[in-house]
């Protein structure tokens, strides 16, 4: 049985991307994004908690990263985890790095006003991307869901047509 490790995160960029060659030619981008959740803890108060998550984009979807994607700008990224191990030279300790290896990504229109999408996969060239019509706002939900184990909105700020699929 194959193991499932297909991951989907919709995040804001922590720097812009960092695009290098192997020997070969091949285009290599390193990037990081912020995951934000807001949630209710059990005393009421609402709190906010931040992930930071390593991608690695290979080929055309890396040439496409650096091309287009900016500091603070939102996307979402499909891809796989990898799990990095290594030995410190310096102090002989064993690390460990888990980072996503991105196959797929969309540009998310910022609020203000934002620029379209466009992305890149793996596999070949940049793809473009239509940002669905805006539904009237009496037809959206005007509360959040919450998560099965109630520790709060698993939607708050965003809108229906955001969710990426």
């Amino acid at each position: 049985m194959a193991s499932l490790n297909k991951v989907m995160l919709i995040g804001n960029l922590t720097r812009d991307p960092e695009v290098k060659y192997t020997p070969k030619g091949t285009a290599v981008a390193e990037l990081a994004i912020a995951v934000n959740r807001s949630f209710i803890a059990e005393n009421g108060e609402k709190r906010d908690e931040v992930t930071y998550v390593d991608i690695t984009f290979w080929a055309k979807s890396a040439e496409a990263a650096g091309q287009y994607l900016k500091k603070g700008r939102p996307i979402f990224v499909e891809g796989r985890l990898q799990l990095d191990q290594w030995e410190d030279k310096a102090s002989g300790q064993k690390r460990s790095r888990l980072r996503v290896v991105g196959e797929n990504f969309q540009f998310l229109d910022r609020r203000e006003g934002g620029e379209g999408n466009s992305g890149g996969d793996e596999g070949g060239s940049a793809r473009s991307f239509q940002r669905p019509a805006q539904r009237p706002a009496a037809s959206r939900p005007s509360q959040p869901a919450s998560d099965s184990f109630n520790e709060g909105p698993i939607t708050e700020g965003m809108e229906d047509d955001n969710i990426p699929f």
